[in-house]
């Protein structure tokens, strides 16, 4: 019976690739095993009833069943989650696209899709009697952490490169974060970050999927996806990927619906949009190297892409395998046009990585992969307003 003060059916942590269990009592990062994510597993099954969902609460948190957040009291939410599904009837007229969404992010907490996996992060992190966070970013993920923190009373650092939009850097320091510029990507700020943990034993790494509960506020994407789209799932969807953990983490919450008999098994594609300048993800679903460990990227216009080493980059792959998807890139002067080009017809200011996934979708709509009568979701994960300094 679910309680009150125990509201969660987290059942424990898992290593991704071999499956060895890890005591969810216990602080941990990723596996010790193999280095690779845990995964958070639940008691599951085919009896749990969607009326589980908790509809007086319009925020993510309306799955706290599903999160792993054990006791109520240590929830720490800015209203993140049940973003709107837009239907873009302007451009689906004039690309004949009669079934064309988008499920916009920005209108999260600090402006992006980082607010949900920051907020189960921090809550947990509260729970586990975490004092000091640190976390690399290419830019949102910092907004997000130092918001959080700032609610839950937890010292955060933000590690980011030093190129990034200056209104980053800013939103982090008003939140009273700890701010470091470093030149480079977001993979030498998380060289930073490793470092710096190491060296104080009290300060908590947050780096994408080297901890086990961002994925776990992710994953409420594909939980709201589902319920929006009263459980019937859009034929494809197109995510702008550069961590990947929304992309894993939507395929999770698809699986674990599967399990308690809320969906059926036919899935969506899912679509893994990178950028030109940085697309490590195509190079491994193309052939072109063993795997990303090695690959190097540039800075992108989309800060969120620019990411030339994902440390998920297994369970990426596995999604698009698993899903019969596809990965492919696109230029910075496509995602500017598409800015542009959804804000004139929609009256929507995506950030570059939303406008990454529409010019994607026309590339695989004039190869054939994607049918103009499928129905069509696409994600923009962030608010344009962040990027116009380098947008105009």
């Amino acid at each position: 019976m679910l309680t009150l003060e125990c509201y969660s059916l987290f059942h424990g942590l898992q290593c991704s690739k071999c499956g060895q269990e890890y005591d969810p009592q216990e602080i941990h990062t990723f596996s010790n095993c193999c280095n690779k994510p845990l995964i958070a597993n639940y008691g599951l099954g085919s009896g749990f009833s969607k009326m589980y969902i908790d509809r007086h609460d319009n925020t993510m948190w309306r799955y706290h069943t599903m999160l792993p957040v054990l006791n109520k009291k240590n929830k720490v939410s800015l209203g993140e989650g049940m973003t709107p599904v837009l239907p873009l009837h302007s451009l689906g007229r004039k690309y004949a696209l009669p079934q064309l969404f988008l499920k916009d992010e920005s209108l999260n907490p600090t402006g992006s899709f980082k607010a949900r996996g920051l907020s189960v992060a921090v809550s947990k992190a509260k729970e586990m009697g975490l004092r000091s966070c640190i976390v690399p970013t290419a830019g949102n993920a910092g907004g997000a952490l130092s918001a959080y923190c700032a609610k839950a009373g937890i010292e955060a650092t933000v590690i980011m490169p030093r190129h990034t939009p200056k209104i980053f850097r800013q939103e982090c320091e008003l939140y009273g974060a700890r701010v470091i510029l470093v030149e480079g990507l977001i993979s030498d700020c998380g060289k930073l970050a490793k470092t710096m943990q190491q060296q104080q034993s009290d300060v908590f790494d947050m780096s994408t999927l080297k901890e086990p509960y961002r994925l776990e506020g992710k994953k409420t994407l594909g939980y709201e996806i589902a319920e929006q789209y009263n459980w019937q799932l859009p034929d494809v969807i197109v995510y702008p990927t550069g961590g990947g953990t929304g992309l894993i983490a939507i395929w999770k919450a698809f699986k674990e619906m599967i399990a308690m008999g809320w969906i059926e098994h036919k899935l969506p594609r899912m679509i893994a949009v990178q950028a030109e300048n940085c697309q490590p993800i195509v190079y491994s679903w193309k052939g072109l190297h063993e795997n990303a460990s090695h690959y190097k990227g540039a800075a992108s216009v989309a800060n969120g892409l620019a990411v030339p080493n994902p440390f998920g980059e297994d369970l990426i792959i596995e999604t698009l395998l698993q899903s019969s998807g596809s990965a492919l890139s696109v230029t910075e002067q496509e995602m500017i046009s598409g800015v542009k080009e959804i804000a004139g017809s929609e009256g929507i200011l995506v950030a570059p990585e939303g406008a990454a996934v529409w010019a994607g979708l026309l590339k695989l709509v004039k190869t054939g992969f994607i049918d103009r009568d499928e129905k069509i979701l696409l994600l923009n994960t962030g608010s344009g307003y962040k990027y116009l300094e380098n947008i105009f």
